[in-house]
Protein backbone atom coordinates (compact mmCIF):
# COMPACT_ATOMS: atom_id res chain seq x y z
CA UNK A 1 0.00 0.00 0.00
CA UNK A 2 1.26 3.49 -0.49
CA UNK A 3 1.89 5.84 2.08
CA UNK A 4 -0.87 8.78 1.51
CA UNK A 5 0.55 11.16 3.85
CA UNK A 6 2.71 11.59 0.75
CA UNK A 7 0.37 12.84 -1.31
CA UNK A 8 0.47 16.55 0.11
CA UNK A 9 4.32 16.42 -0.60
CA UNK A 10 3.44 18.17 -4.25
CA UNK A 11 0.78 20.45 -5.45
CA UNK A 12 -1.88 18.56 -7.63
CA UNK A 13 -3.41 20.25 -11.07
CA UNK A 14 -5.41 17.43 -11.84
CA UNK A 15 -4.73 17.89 -15.75
CA UNK A 16 -7.53 15.31 -16.85
CA UNK A 17 -10.95 14.17 -14.86
CA UNK A 18 -14.56 13.72 -16.29
CA UNK A 19 -17.52 14.40 -14.37
CA UNK A 20 -20.59 11.97 -15.21
CA UNK A 21 -24.07 13.43 -14.09
CA UNK A 22 -26.91 11.75 -14.90
CA UNK A 23 -28.77 14.90 -14.64
CA UNK A 24 -27.61 15.99 -18.03
CA UNK A 25 -27.32 13.97 -21.16
CA UNK A 26 -25.42 11.01 -22.05
CA UNK A 27 -25.21 9.27 -24.78
CA UNK A 28 -23.96 5.85 -25.23
CA UNK A 29 -20.37 5.17 -26.67
CA UNK A 30 -20.75 1.70 -28.62
CA UNK A 31 -23.03 0.83 -25.98
CA UNK A 32 -21.21 1.92 -23.51
CA UNK A 33 -22.44 4.44 -20.43
CA UNK A 34 -20.00 5.20 -17.41
CA UNK A 35 -21.30 5.92 -13.81
CA UNK A 36 -21.83 8.46 -12.04
CA UNK A 37 -19.19 10.44 -10.72
CA UNK A 38 -20.61 14.00 -9.31
CA UNK A 39 -18.10 17.17 -8.43
CA UNK A 40 -19.20 16.06 -4.70
CA UNK A 41 -18.16 12.34 -5.86
CA UNK A 42 -14.73 13.61 -7.68
CA UNK A 43 -14.35 16.34 -4.52
CA UNK A 44 -14.38 13.20 -1.96
CA UNK A 45 -11.97 10.74 -4.56
CA UNK A 46 -8.93 13.60 -4.31
CA UNK A 47 -9.58 14.82 -0.60
CA UNK A 48 -6.31 13.56 0.64
CA UNK A 49 -4.09 15.59 -2.42
CA UNK A 50 -3.31 19.27 -1.80
CA UNK A 51 -5.26 19.90 -5.10
CA UNK A 52 -5.23 23.55 -6.41
CA UNK A 53 -7.33 23.14 -9.68
CA UNK A 54 -7.58 20.80 -12.61
CA UNK A 55 -9.58 20.35 -15.85
CA UNK A 56 -12.59 18.70 -16.52
CA UNK A 57 -12.67 16.55 -19.94
CA UNK A 58 -15.68 15.93 -22.12
CA UNK A 59 -15.79 12.41 -22.94
CA UNK A 60 -17.31 10.58 -25.82
CA UNK A 61 -20.06 9.67 -23.94
CA UNK A 62 -21.08 13.61 -23.51
CA UNK A 63 -21.05 14.07 -27.07
CA UNK A 64 -21.51 18.00 -27.60
CA UNK A 65 -23.57 18.34 -24.42
CA UNK A 66 -22.64 21.60 -22.63
CA UNK A 67 -24.78 21.90 -19.77
CA UNK A 68 -22.62 19.22 -17.66
CA UNK A 69 -19.58 20.64 -18.02
CA UNK A 70 -21.23 24.39 -17.18
CA UNK A 71 -22.32 23.15 -14.13
CA UNK A 72 -19.46 21.53 -13.17
CA UNK A 73 -17.22 24.79 -13.75
CA UNK A 74 -19.70 26.49 -11.48
CA UNK A 75 -19.76 23.93 -9.18
CA UNK A 76 -15.88 23.19 -8.80
CA UNK A 77 -15.29 26.62 -8.91
CA UNK A 78 -12.50 29.31 -10.37
CA UNK A 79 -9.40 26.79 -9.89
CA UNK A 80 -11.23 24.47 -12.47
CA UNK A 81 -11.02 25.07 -15.94
CA UNK A 82 -12.86 22.87 -19.19
CA UNK A 83 -12.19 20.94 -22.01
CA UNK A 84 -15.24 20.56 -24.58
CA UNK A 85 -16.27 18.82 -27.54
CA UNK A 86 -17.79 20.95 -30.33
CA UNK A 87 -19.01 20.77 -33.86
CA UNK A 88 -17.75 23.12 -36.68
CA UNK A 89 -20.53 24.65 -36.55
CA UNK A 90 -20.58 26.39 -33.18
CA UNK A 91 -20.48 30.02 -33.89
CA UNK A 92 -17.96 32.58 -32.42
CA UNK A 93 -19.92 33.69 -29.70
CA UNK A 94 -21.06 30.39 -28.12
CA UNK A 95 -16.64 29.52 -27.79
CA UNK A 96 -16.68 33.28 -25.95
CA UNK A 97 -19.42 32.42 -23.76
CA UNK A 98 -17.84 28.94 -23.11
CA UNK A 99 -14.48 30.56 -22.52
CA UNK A 100 -15.63 32.98 -20.60
CA UNK A 101 -17.28 30.30 -18.04
CA UNK A 102 -14.31 28.91 -18.02
CA UNK A 103 -13.90 26.48 -20.73
CA UNK A 104 -9.81 26.34 -22.10
CA UNK A 105 -9.60 23.48 -24.71
CA UNK A 106 -11.64 21.17 -27.65
CA UNK A 107 -11.29 17.78 -28.05
CA UNK A 108 -10.85 15.47 -30.72
CA UNK A 109 -11.26 11.68 -29.53
CA UNK A 110 -9.87 9.83 -32.52
CA UNK A 111 -9.92 6.51 -29.84
CA UNK A 112 -13.67 6.65 -28.80
CA UNK A 113 -15.44 9.19 -31.48
CA UNK A 114 -18.23 11.78 -29.97
CA UNK A 115 -16.22 14.29 -30.77
CA UNK A 116 -15.67 16.00 -34.41
CA UNK A 117 -14.16 14.57 -36.94
CA UNK A 118 -10.56 14.97 -37.50
CA UNK A 119 -10.59 16.32 -41.09
CA UNK A 120 -11.46 19.31 -39.18
CA UNK A 121 -8.52 19.69 -36.52
CA UNK A 122 -6.40 22.14 -38.54
CA UNK A 123 -9.31 24.76 -39.17
CA UNK A 124 -10.83 24.33 -35.75
CA UNK A 125 -7.53 24.26 -33.64
CA UNK A 126 -6.40 27.53 -35.40
CA UNK A 127 -10.19 29.12 -35.08
CA UNK A 128 -10.11 28.55 -31.33
CA UNK A 129 -6.94 29.55 -30.68
CA UNK A 130 -7.16 32.69 -32.64
CA UNK A 131 -10.78 33.50 -31.38
CA UNK A 132 -9.86 32.40 -27.43
CA UNK A 133 -6.61 31.28 -26.98
CA UNK A 134 -7.53 27.74 -26.62
CA UNK A 135 -5.66 24.38 -27.40
CA UNK A 136 -6.90 21.05 -29.09
CA UNK A 137 -6.74 18.09 -26.77
CA UNK A 138 -6.29 14.41 -28.77
CA UNK A 139 -7.13 10.73 -27.56
CA UNK A 140 -5.46 9.22 -29.99
CA UNK A 141 -3.31 6.50 -29.91
CA UNK A 142 0.26 6.50 -30.59
CA UNK A 143 -0.05 4.35 -33.70
CA UNK A 144 -2.25 6.69 -35.29
CA UNK A 145 -0.09 9.54 -34.82
CA UNK A 146 2.66 9.37 -37.61
CA UNK A 147 0.21 10.93 -40.44
CA UNK A 148 -0.80 13.85 -37.81
CA UNK A 149 3.07 14.49 -36.86
CA UNK A 150 2.87 17.72 -40.19
CA UNK A 151 -0.53 18.82 -38.98
CA UNK A 152 0.13 18.84 -34.88
CA UNK A 153 3.76 20.31 -35.13
CA UNK A 154 2.11 23.58 -37.44
CA UNK A 155 -0.46 24.01 -34.76
CA UNK A 156 -0.29 26.75 -32.01
CA UNK A 157 -0.91 24.61 -28.90
CA UNK A 158 -1.63 20.70 -28.45
CA UNK A 159 -2.04 17.81 -26.09
CA UNK A 160 -2.43 14.02 -26.26
CA UNK A 161 -3.85 12.07 -24.06
CA UNK A 162 -2.64 9.36 -21.55
CA UNK A 163 0.84 9.17 -22.68
CA UNK A 164 0.01 7.76 -26.17
CA UNK A 165 -1.48 4.37 -24.73
CA UNK A 166 0.84 2.26 -27.17
CA UNK A 167 4.32 1.29 -27.23
CA UNK A 168 4.44 1.25 -31.27
CA UNK A 169 4.39 4.37 -32.30
CA UNK A 170 5.92 6.02 -28.57
CA UNK A 171 9.16 7.51 -30.85
CA UNK A 172 6.59 9.72 -32.71
CA UNK A 173 4.86 10.49 -29.27
CA UNK A 174 8.39 11.32 -28.05
CA UNK A 175 9.56 13.42 -31.19
CA UNK A 176 6.27 15.33 -30.52
CA UNK A 177 7.38 16.46 -27.17
CA UNK A 178 10.29 17.48 -28.39
CA UNK A 179 8.30 19.66 -30.81
CA UNK A 180 6.13 21.44 -28.19
CA UNK A 181 3.15 19.21 -27.86
CA UNK A 182 2.27 18.51 -24.63
CA UNK A 183 1.64 15.11 -23.03
CA UNK A 184 -1.06 13.86 -20.50
CA UNK A 185 0.74 11.69 -17.63
CA UNK A 186 -2.88 10.09 -17.21
CA UNK A 187 -4.52 6.36 -17.77
CA UNK A 188 -1.35 4.59 -16.07
CA UNK A 189 -3.55 1.25 -16.26
CA UNK A 190 -4.01 1.85 -20.15
CA UNK A 191 -1.09 1.74 -21.32
CA UNK A 192 0.81 -1.60 -22.77
CA UNK A 193 4.46 -0.28 -21.69
CA UNK A 194 6.56 0.61 -18.77
CA UNK A 195 5.37 3.87 -17.27
CA UNK A 196 8.57 5.18 -15.44
CA UNK A 197 10.87 4.86 -18.64
CA UNK A 198 8.23 6.42 -20.69
CA UNK A 199 8.05 9.46 -18.24
CA UNK A 200 11.60 9.83 -18.10
CA UNK A 201 12.48 9.59 -21.93
CA UNK A 202 9.67 12.37 -22.53
CA UNK A 203 10.33 14.53 -19.23
CA UNK A 204 14.15 14.19 -21.10
CA UNK A 205 12.62 15.29 -24.68
CA UNK A 206 10.95 18.34 -22.93
CA UNK A 207 10.85 19.39 -19.27
CA UNK A 208 7.49 21.17 -19.76
CA UNK A 209 5.42 18.66 -21.84
CA UNK A 210 4.14 15.72 -19.05
CA UNK A 211 0.85 17.06 -17.13
CA UNK A 212 -0.25 14.65 -14.59
CA UNK A 213 -3.98 13.90 -14.27
CA UNK A 214 -5.50 11.40 -12.31
CA UNK A 215 -8.19 10.12 -15.10
CA UNK A 216 -11.22 9.76 -12.91
CA UNK A 217 -13.30 7.80 -12.97
CA UNK A 218 -10.71 5.73 -15.05
CA UNK A 219 -14.29 4.56 -17.63
CA UNK A 220 -13.20 1.50 -19.29
CA UNK A 221 -9.75 1.58 -18.39
CA UNK A 222 -8.10 -1.84 -17.78
CA UNK A 223 -7.02 -0.54 -13.89
CA UNK A 224 -8.41 2.62 -12.99
CA UNK A 225 -6.70 5.31 -10.94
CA UNK A 226 -4.68 4.67 -7.65
CA UNK A 227 -2.88 7.11 -5.58
CA UNK A 228 0.42 5.02 -6.74
CA UNK A 229 -0.05 6.33 -9.87
CA UNK A 230 0.97 9.81 -8.68
CA UNK A 231 3.73 8.70 -5.95
CA UNK A 232 4.47 7.33 -8.82
CA UNK A 233 5.35 10.28 -10.89
CA UNK A 234 7.00 12.10 -7.74
CA UNK A 235 9.39 9.05 -6.77
CA UNK A 236 10.38 8.19 -10.54
CA UNK A 237 10.89 12.25 -11.33
CA UNK A 238 11.47 13.70 -7.74
CA UNK A 239 12.02 17.19 -6.80
CA UNK A 240 11.43 19.94 -9.16
CA UNK A 241 10.72 17.88 -11.98
CA UNK A 242 7.88 16.10 -9.92
CA UNK A 243 6.62 19.13 -9.28
CA UNK A 244 6.36 20.45 -12.76
CA UNK A 245 4.43 17.50 -13.95
CA UNK A 246 2.39 17.62 -11.00
CA UNK A 247 1.09 21.00 -10.94
CA UNK A 248 3.48 23.85 -12.72
CA UNK A 249 3.12 22.72 -16.27
CA UNK A 250 -0.75 21.72 -16.71
CA UNK A 251 -0.81 25.44 -14.30
CA UNK A 252 1.06 27.26 -16.73
CA UNK A 253 -1.11 25.20 -19.79
CA UNK A 254 -4.19 25.44 -18.77
CA UNK A 255 -4.02 29.03 -16.78
CA UNK A 256 -1.87 31.50 -18.43
CA UNK A 257 -1.83 34.63 -17.36
CA UNK A 258 -4.49 36.59 -19.99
Amino acid sequence: MPDNTCLTHFPLFDSHFHIIDRRFPLTPNNGYLPDDLTCSDYLTHVSAYDLRGGAIVSGSFQSFDQSYLLDALRTLGPGFVGVTQLPTTATDAEILELDGAGVRAVRFNLKRGGSEDVRHLDTMARRVHELAGWHVELYVDSRELAGLVETLTALPAVSIDHLGLAREGFGTLLKLAGCGVRVKATGFGRVDFDVPDALKQLHAANPQALMFGTDLPSTRAPRPYADSDFLLVAETLGGEAARAVLFDNAENFYRPLR
